[in-house]
């Protein structure tokens, strides 16, 4: 230890003292570290740099025939799944405040508040601008509420609209994964309170589930992930507070 940090005791231990010179300003090397000559690595030669793209482009080639496409390593691909398209809101306001316009298509969006608070509403005018467009959407309706005149006022065509009514949580969560591979813009499930999974609609009222929903909303989503990042649908949850 240098002279002028001598007279501090080690309380502790290493790790504590370690700490005190650090928060001091003082930072505590090993002998070690400071004899140790850090230099730059030098430019490679014509033969170095080919040999390394050789051996690069036999690695990717690799992964190309032992896995699918999709391990192809390419920064434009990756680049442009980035870039995802998106679809808007009908609110000028709120388009702006997201920062890109709209809701991005190939992502699971959460709209959450109190009752009342306008989350179906602002659900069905996502829908209706995805219908501007020549989209097609679909409505998981778990709550069996669906307002049909509401939804005409708002400007969603119904004739083109999927509407399902699934009777469990299982149901309903295998069909938002079968359309997400098909060809919809927009899935709407209202909502994922009133998803009810099978062992609860099935048992008894005084048995208890603990933690059915969650832990089946958990293996759901990892699977309807794997199939959404595969295709350009934007899949919109409702849920209350």
């Amino acid at each position: 230890v240098p002279s002028h940090l001598r007279h501090l005791p080690l309380q502790g231990g290493r790790s504590d003292a370690y700490f005190r010179f650090w928060s001091q300003g003082c930072f505590m090397s090993t002998t070690a570290d400071m004899q140790l000559d850090y230099e730059s690595d030098p430019p490679l030669d014509d033969a170095k740099s080919l040999e390394k793209v050789s051996t690069l482009n036999g690695a990717v080639s690799q992964l190309a025939s032992d896995f699918d496409r999709d391990s192809n390593l390419c920064l434009e691909r990756f680049s442009r799944t980035r870039r995802a398209s998106v679809i808007s809101t009908g609110s000028l306001k709120l388009d702006l405040a997201l920062g890109i316009g709209g809701l991005p298509k190939g992502r699971m969006v959460e709209i959450f508040g109190k009752e009342s608070s306008g989350k179906t509403t602002l659900a069905l005018h996502v829908i209706k601008e995805a219908q501007k467009n020549g989209g097609y959407c679909a409505y998981i309706d778990a709550e069996n509420a669906f307002n049909t005149s509401f939804a005409e006022e708002v400007g969603v065509d119904i004739d083109k609209l999927l509407i399902a009514q699934p009777d469990s949580a299982e149901n309903s969560l295998s069909i938002v994964n079968t359309l997400v591979g098909g060809s919809i813009d927009v899935v709407v499930v209202d909502s994922v309170a009133a998803l009810i999974p099978k062992c609860e609609l099935e048992g008894e009222i005084y048995m208890k589930f603990k933690d059915a929903q969650s832990r089946l909303m958990t293996r759901a989503l990892r699977k309807i992930q794997y199939t959404l990042s595969r295709s350009e649908t934007l899949i919109i949850f409702v849920n209350q507070v």
